[in-house]
């Protein structure tokens, strides 16, 4: 030991020059990106299939986390495609009418029905970042709306070779309320050749909502539901 701090604590180095302390990027729970990578495996392997014959991995996983959420009465903490007005500080979630905390399934009927009608509401422009859709939001409390106070992180996801984005990043921690709570996270972070975890149920019978819906019941009610055999992927 020399007694200079290390470079991780912002110390100095040789030349004299202050070294900047080493940041770190957030990251997901170990549970929440287990169920997410659970999804981006599974629709890796099976992707939603455009018209055009394009590989839809992002819609897929938006779908299978919808599912999931359906599955458990809107009980899921993972809220996949929330669209956020951002013209409103701060950014509120718009959300169907009937439900009061999944997300409008409509965003272009949303904005010709109600857009206009708040005086508060600047022209709208597409393509300028008045509404943003983070891929997943994860809540606090599933029970109620992924408004800010509720929010524990938004999850943009990346399949290669997307890139960045840093305006949108910005959008989201004004979503979050926090750049600490917005995580990107990339396919490749997924180890989908696990087999630590294996399930009696074929998935292809019950589909991917339905068998991970046991465990993620099992993690709501606190174990007082049976635990079951959850799948990998």
């Amino acid at each position: 030991m020399n007694g200079q701090p290390s470079l991780s604590q912002g110390g100095m180095s040789p030349d004299g020059k202050i070294n900047p302390v080493g940041i770190l990027k957030p990251k997901l729970d170990p549970q929440d990106k287990n169920v997410l990578c659970s999804a981006i495996c599974y629709c890796s392997g099976t992707p939603n299939i455009s018209q055009d014959g394009k590989h839809l991995k992002q819609a897929c996983v938006a779908q299978r986390l919808g599912e999931l959420d359906e599955i458990l009465q809107r009980r899921s903490p993972y809220k996949p495609e929330v669209s956020y007005d951002m013209t409103k500080r701060p950014p509120r979630p718009i959300l169907d009418s009937q439900t009061g905390n999944g997300p409008h399934g409509w965003i272009p009927g949303w904005i010709n029905k109600y857009w206009n009608d708040d005086p508060e509401h600047p022209p709208f422009k597409p393509g300028k970042g008045m509404i943003r859709r983070p891929d997943v939001v994860i809540v606090k409390d599933a029970s109620k709306p992924p408004t800010q106070d509720n929010i524990k992180q938004v999850v943009e996801m990346k399949f290669p070779p997307d890139p960045p984005k840093v305006e949108q990043a910005q959008d989201y921690a004004n979503i979050a309320g926090n750049k600490n709570r917005v995580v990107e996270m990339t396919s490749t972070e997924c180890d989908c050749n696990q087999q630590s975890q294996q399930s009696n149920v074929p998935v292809e019978q019950l589909g991917w909502a339905a068998a991970i819906a046991g465990g993620m019941m099992f993690i709501l009610t606190r174990g007082r539901s049976p635990r079951p055999m959850t799948p990998a992927y």
